[in-house]
């Protein structure tokens, strides 16, 4: 077990920074010489790290063996599966519906969801697209976008108005993208439908790309505003939670 977690400290720093030489990486591992080189010699018969130089010259970096290995990761990964227990969790939590959506078209399409089994239900179905300005996921997915690409979509798709909360007004929707992107999360309070909220927030993935997004949505009730807080931050973990399994890193 040593061995190993000395092997995954070796490509982690080879990761952060290539072309380090055994004195270096040692020093950034924490491992003694003999140690470093014994671990880098290893990993170079597998192609996991490779070398440039001769002798006091040589550095090291990744090799392209983990390409190919990360290329079937990324195939064997599917969203849904990796985000399945954390919508069990967030609906565990809050006692409320979680969703999950992934971009199309610039809107949001709901791939999969977790019931709270109240008896008084939102109509929430597979397969729903989601209206970028007004909802929880649509907004969120929004602002990963630039204002230019949030312009062109509008342009394209328009502020059709679904309640009479709902922003219809591009220079008041790019304002609000704007706190979106400072909390990490997206609030529909009542844009969407009338007596429903929902909260929504982004996935990213290994690339540091937009993924989807993820939301808790119920009937609106006479909730304080520390409470939207709080279920905001629960929603924001969940899709932390859920982008590192997808190899987000901060």
């Amino acid at each position: 077990m040593r061995s190993v977690a000395r092997a995954a400290d070796v490509l982690e720093a080879l990761s952060r920074q290539g072309g380090l030489s055994v004195t270096e990486l040692a020093a950034a591992c924490g491992l003694s010489k003999s140690a470093a080189f014994a671990t880098l010699f290893t990993l170079r018969e597998f192609g996991l790290v490779a070398d440039d130089g001769e002798g006091m010259n040589r550095r090291y970096r990744l090799g392209m063996a983990l390409a190919r290995l990360g290329a079937r990761a990324q195939d064997q990964v599917s969203l849904r599966d990796v985000a399945r227990p954390a919508l069990v969790e967030l609906t565990r939590l809050t006692g409320m519906n979680s969703r999950l959506a992934v971009p199309d078209g610039g809107q949001a399409v709901v791939v999969d969801q977790v019931s709270n089994r109240e008896r008084i239900q939102v109509d929430l179905r597979m397969g729903t697209r989601e209206l970028p300005h007004c909802t929880g996921l649509g907004k969120a997915l929004l602002a990963e976008m630039t204002d230019a690409e949030v312009l062109e979509l509008v342009g394209r798709v328009g502020l059709p108005r679904r309640t009479g909360h709902t922003i219809t007004d591009a220079d008041t929707l790019l304002a609000h993208l704007k706190t979106v992107r400072e909390l990490g999360y997206a609030v529909d309070d009542e844009e969407d439908a009338d007596g429903v909220f929902c909260i929504g927030s982004a996935l990213r993935d290994h690339t540091g790309a937009c993924a989807g997004a993820v939301s808790i949505t119920s009937l609106k009730r006479d909730l304080p505003a520390w409470k939207y807080q709080e279920l905001g931050r629960q929603v924001r973990e969940s899709a932390e939670q859920i982008s590192r399994a997808l190899g987000h890193t901060s």
